[in-house]
């Protein structure tokens, strides 16, 4: 019931944020900063690296954190530490090379 109003409530804010019009200025939007393209390509994505069993102590607080986050997005914890490490060490890799 509550969810059913809710989602009532939150359908009609929705409805009438999305029916107002978007006026455009012609105004200095300020200083501007480019920033590095940080997403994979897409033959990044399709590429199987191959990987390495290995055994690791972690501290209880990291892995608590991992968990939990993977739980939020419905993913295993184990795949976004390794994600995390390959990301490292992608960043790293250009810099030292």
């Amino acid at each position: 019931m509550l969810s059913e109003f809710l989602a009532q409530a939150i359908g009609a804010r929705a409805k009438v944020f999305m029916s107002r019009k978007i006026v455009y200025t012609d105004e200095p939007i300020g200083k501007v900063e480019v920033v590095a393209d940080t997403l994979p390509s897409p033959e990044a994505l399709a590429f199987k690296e191959e990987s390495v069993k290995v055994t690791i102590a972690l501290s209880r607080s990291s892995v608590d954190f991992f968990k939990r986050e993977a739980k939020k997005h419905g993913a295993p914890y184990q795949k976004m530490i390794r994600r995390l490490l390959d990301e490292y060490t992608r960043a790293n890799q250009v810099k030292a090379g």
